[in-house]
């Protein structure tokens, strides 16, 4: 099916409500996995009822973002820094300024990089405190930097690793406007092949990224948007075959649901599209699957969603109950949610208890005020 001709999506979301919305979307996602991430259905059960895990506000003490959301926070650092270098006139490598910004991520986690490495200045995201906690972080990412390596396309760093660091920290290439969404699909492959080199987690992250500018910026529908990622996976020379397998599963499982007793249990879920659980030797999940659950998650609950709230609820609670990633999971599904109906997503209650929005804000304002956004 050719998605490019698709009509777009009706709702009159701004593109500044889009951003704040991908960006705190995935970041209440990601608070709300992390609550339960690794854990298997069973012990999420054990602790939170039969119907697991279902509000923020069950949680047992302060609400805390992963280390998803930090490389994220810094994505969109490297970000607005290439495109401030363009806007006076310098050209910049993007890829270059990703790696940069991963690297000062990195000595925020207490890593320092080879000496090799050029000396990364200081940027403003380095001073926030919130930046400096370990929140588990990516096996992958932390070997892939602290290597001391940029890698490239052709020549990814970890060529094995097809864990979701990568795909979990993409939704900002996604976010800028002004670019096509090959352009999009190029940087999101160069910024993986830093950490992430099996061509599953590449194509993944690429994938997502895609599939955010269509919905953010392109404003399709987010069944439009997920066929129109499926087609361009399906186009990459060399795709990836359990990725599109399990794109093509997510959209077959959740056509035409009528009601929520059709939504798939965690059990039938993880049967279904995997669990994107940890990879022990990188401690990172496998980025088809847990973007997989995440599209699942989103598209399934839409219909049977009376609002944009009701909608990111339903999602989330799909998104993270299963034996799995849950904090990746939930961190994809909200950011695509945030990306499609902007701030009107995000329930208050969770906006209350979320870490540091003030911070993710700031950098969403950052990322619009570099890109000529307005409200």
């Amino acid at each position: 099916m050719d998605s490019s001709t698709a009509e777009p999506s009706a709702a009159a979301v701004s593109l500044a409500s889009r951003v704040r919305g991908s960006l705190m979307g995935g970041a209440l996602g990601d608070s709300f996995g992390y609550l339960v991430a690794s854990d298997s259905i069973a012990a999420i059960r054990a602790r939170y009822g039969s119907a697991g895990l279902l509000d923020l506000s069950q949680a047992a003490g302060p609400v805390h973002f992963s280390d998803d959301t930090q490389m994220t926070l810094y994505t969109v650092d490297a970000l607005v820094e290439a495109l401030e270098w363009a806007n006076d006139g310098t050209a910049a490598d993007e890829t270059a300024c990703l790696w940069l910004a991963y690297l000062r991520w990195l000595a925020n986690q207490g890593v320092t990089p080879p000496a090799s490495v050029p000396a990364a200045q200081p940027r403003w995201i380095d001073g926030q405190e919130t930046l400096h906690h370990r929140r588990h972080p990516d096996g992958a990412s932390l070997s892939g930097l602290a290597g001391g390596e940029m890698g490239t396309r052709s020549r990814p760093v970890n060529p094995d690793a097809e864990g979701c660091g990568a795909l979990s920290r993409s939704a900002p290439f996604g976010l800028v406007p002004h670019i096509p969404a090959e352009a999009v699909y190029s940087l999101s492959t160069n910024g993986a092949a830093l950490t992430h080199g099996h061509p599953a987690a590449l194509q993944s992250a690429a994938a997502f990224s895609w599939l955010i500018h269509r919905i953010a910026v392109e404003n399709l529908t987010l069944q439009a948007a997920a066929l129109s990622m499926r087609d361009r996976s399906g186009a990459e020379p060399a795709a990836d075959a359990r990725l599109l397998g399990r794109l093509d599963t997510a959209l077959e499982l959740s056509a035409g649901q009528p009601s929520p007793a059709a939504v798939l249990g965690p059990e039938a879920l993880t049967l279904a599209l995997g669990s994107g659980a940890a990879d022990q030797a990188l401690g990172s999940g496998a980025a088809d699957q847990a973007l997989a659950i995440a599209l699942y998650a989103v598209l399934v609950t839409e219909e049977v969603s009376s609002s944009p709230v009701e909608h990111f609820l339903n999602a989330m609670r799909v998104a993270v109950n299963h034996d799995g990633n849950s904090d990746s999971t939930g961190s994809v599904a909200g950011n695509i949610l945030g990306a499609f109906y902007g701030e009107d997503c995000l329930p208050q209650a969770w906006l209350t208890l979320s870490e540091a929005p003030g911070l993710i804000r700031a950098m969403a304002q950052q990322l619009l005020k570099v890109t000529g956004s307005r409200d």
